[in-house]
């Protein structure tokens, strides 16, 4: 299989709905699906992010998501797999079982030993590799704050532009100065690497740093307010800018700033997405739990102000 262009644009990183008992609601998924995809300015749909709760699903719910949201685009959007493993091998047969199902390109996350114990840079290239001689598809670099151990050099970024399977980046360095030497980096190395941003709480300030687009679990949600903000940067309009990041701001309030653990934030989307109806579903999986009190208070008086209440 010949690789596609890189990827850019907005692409979601997709939510999932579940039935009550927490099992796989397929017919909003295909919905959800379609709505999102009819949004201009959607370069593609990413599924198993962490907005898609990866760490929830098996690896066949991995790919059986994967698989209803390719057949139900066909190929109007490439559908971006995310790969969460923590080996080679295990990481391979996530690969494999993605592509099958559908998938232009997979999202390679850091594994979790990478996180608690750090990593070697040539670990990194033999990773990406490894997956990328094995599946022969468009890799995108997850790239991880700058404050973790499993944050990646600007010169390992160079490294990993090299490898020919490797077309996209998404950057979440949530350290300015080091977010623009990484843009440097990785186009100093190939130019035609596609950059995007995936600074949910951050879009406008590193939207304008000459990037590609944005892979956000935000536009899972809000997709039309991001295609729009991503276009009036493209245009050069400011002031439209500015004005669509303050109707982002009043969400990402409620979303990503209602403290820690930052991991409930899929929870906390999940309501505003269902208070918008934009999805028909707010269940997650335990041990995430749903906001109640004052956080739910405040996701319905946000998702009024900025006028998506259903």
């Amino acid at each position: 299989m010949a690789l596609t262009e890189a990827f850019r644009g907005v692409l979601p990183a997709m939510q999932v709905p579940f039935k009550p008992d927490y099992s796989l609601d397929e017919a909003e998924l295909r919905r959800y699906t379609t709505w999102l995809a009819g949004h201009e300015g959607i370069g593609g749909l990413v599924t198993n992010g962490h907005t898609g709760e990866v760490f929830a699903l098996s690896a066949r719910e991995r790919a059986e998501v994967t698989r209803i949201v390719a057949d139900e685009v066909q190929d109007k959007l490439p559908v971006v797999s995310g790969v969460n493993c923590e080996n080679i091998p295990e990481a391979v047969e996530h690969a494999r079982m993605a592509k099958e199902a559908g998938a232009k390109g997979l999202l390679v996350m850091p594994p979790h030993i990478w996180l608690r114990f750090g990593m070697r840079s040539e670990h990194v290239v033999k990773y990406f590799a490894a997956i990328g001689e094995a599946v022969n598809i468009n890799l995108v670099v997850h790239i991880y704050p700058a404050w973790t151990k499993a944050s990646y050099s600007s010169a390992l970024l160079a490294e990993l532009a090299k490898l020919p399977w490797v077309t996209t980046f998404k950057i979440g360095t949530r350290e300015m100065s080091k977010y623009v030497r990484d843009i440097a980096a990785i186009r100093a190395a190939d130019p035609s690497c596609t950059i995007l941003s995936c600074h949910d709480e951050y879009l406008l300030p590193t939207l304008v740093q000459g990037v590609d687009g944005a892979l956000v679990g935000f536009a899972s949600l809000i997709p039309d307010f991001i295609t729009d903000l991503y276009q009036a940067v493209c245009d050069g309009d400011l002031k439209k800018a500015q004005k669509i990041q303050g109707n982002i701001n009043i969400l990402k309030e409620v979303v990503y700033s209602t403290g820690e653990p930052s991991s409930d934030a899929h929870a906390r989307m999940k309501v505003a997405m269902n208070l918008s109806g934009r999805m028909n579903s707010n269940t997650v999986r335990p041990p995430t739990e749903m906001p109640t009190g004052e956080t739910y208070d405040a996701i319905v008086a946000a998702v009024k102000a900025v006028g998506l209440m259903a």
